[in-house]
């Protein structure tokens, strides 16, 4: 729990700023600033908030009110983040927040794969600092910031809403990791997100038949884990896009304790298929061997992303930490070593 107060002054530095520029990069900045107060680097979150700056766009004009008789007409229209972000601050000011992430996650879930799996991975760290902050029983108050930013969140998945249909079942395996590697490349490397996005076809089955919602929590904590694992040998076939296949199911793992049991196996699927879908569609001819941390401390390993800078490293490095093992903390040097660092 982040008590220096800087975390929510971050969030409101942020929050005049859209969830994109350029009409399709994600705004990361909110999400690399939580981890960096989850992990007790508040004192560097303005630093580091000064050098991405330049990488920020004023928040986009509004369309026109979205209303509970007509949200569907305006979900998946990125047109309409303004209007979706405006509702759910609304919604949070009115209700309270778990109510209204109890009755958008079944809506939002099946389109979690718009903004390249951003809006779901926002939602989870705007999740996991509301339930630090102590603000999960029915008599506890957030903080006027951390509500702003789930509606942010959540305002920009409806926004990027993006399904994906009529996958075909390929043999999968029973572990994550074996499913993962079960995986099959996409034909063809060009492309952005969308383009291989429509390129997958079919996903291995992995975890079907999971209805426990304690069995579905424990098979997530395993993917999570299999995912970042699996970047310390095959994060080179693309350094930044391979982070989500970690971090997307980490993002649907961490906002589960908030959520009614009866959505954590929606939740498991979910994130399956984004992992999945995102390894399928970035996957390297051929993996390549890791190099151990070895006497490197979590907190070391973190402080080497914070000094390299860039926001997948960050991100990526905070997932490592939860899962915490010696592979996941490979996985994040590895990121440090692939990618380009934060400059001015």
């Amino acid at each position: 729990m982040d008590t220096t107060g800087i975390l929510d002054e971050a969030l409101q530095r942020l929050h005049g700023s859209g969830p994109e520029r350029l009409g399709r990069l994600t705004n990361h900045a909110p999400m690399a600033v939580e981890a960096l107060t989850s992990h007790g680097q508040a004192a560097a979150v303005h630093r580091w908030l000064d050098l991405y700056a330049s990488r920020l766009e004023e928040f986009p004009p509004g369309v026109e009110p979205v209303t509970d008789s007509d949200w569907r007409a305006a979900l998946g229209d990125p047109r309409r983040a303004a209007d979706w972000i405006d509702y759910f601050g609304r919604e949070v000011a009115d209700r309270p927040w778990r109510d209204v992430l109890t009755v958008w996650w079944p809506r939002l879930l099946p389109g979690m794969y718009g903004g390249s799996t951003h809006p779901v991975i926002r939602v989870g760290h705007a999740v996991r600092t509301l339930l630090a902050d102590g603000t999960g029983g029915a008599t506890h108050k957030a903080t006027g910031p951390r509500l702003a930013e789930l509606a942010h969140g959540l305002g920009y998945w409806a926004a990027r809403f993006h399904p994906v249909d009529g996958l075909a079942p390929l043999p999968g395996a029973d572990s994550a990791a074996a499913a993962l590697d079960a995986v099959a490349p996409v034909a063809g490397h060009g492309g952005g997100f969308p383009d291989r996005l429509g390129r997958v076809t079919g996903l291995p089955v992995w975890a079907a038949a999971i209805t426990d919602p304690d069995e579905a929590y424990g098979r997530l904590t395993e993917l999570v884990r299999a995912a970042t694992h699996r970047y310390a040998t095959h994060g080179h076939g693309e350094a930044t896009m391979l982070v989500h296949a970690a971090t997307a199911p980490n993002a649907v793992l961490r906002t589960l304790p908030a959520l009614p049991r009866v959505l954590w196996v929606p939740g498991l699927r979910a994130a399956w298929t984004a992992s999945a879908a995102v390894t399928a569609m970035y996957a390297p001819d051929a993996p390549v061997a890791y190099d151990p941390p070895g006497t490197l401390t979590p907190e070391e390993v973190f402080g080497r992303a914070l000094a390299h800078g860039d926001e997948h490293v960050i991100k990526l490095t905070d997932t490592a930490l939860d899962v915490g093992d010696a592979q996941a903390l490979a996985a994040a040097l590895r990121s440090v070593e692939l990618s380009e660092p934060l400059v001015a």
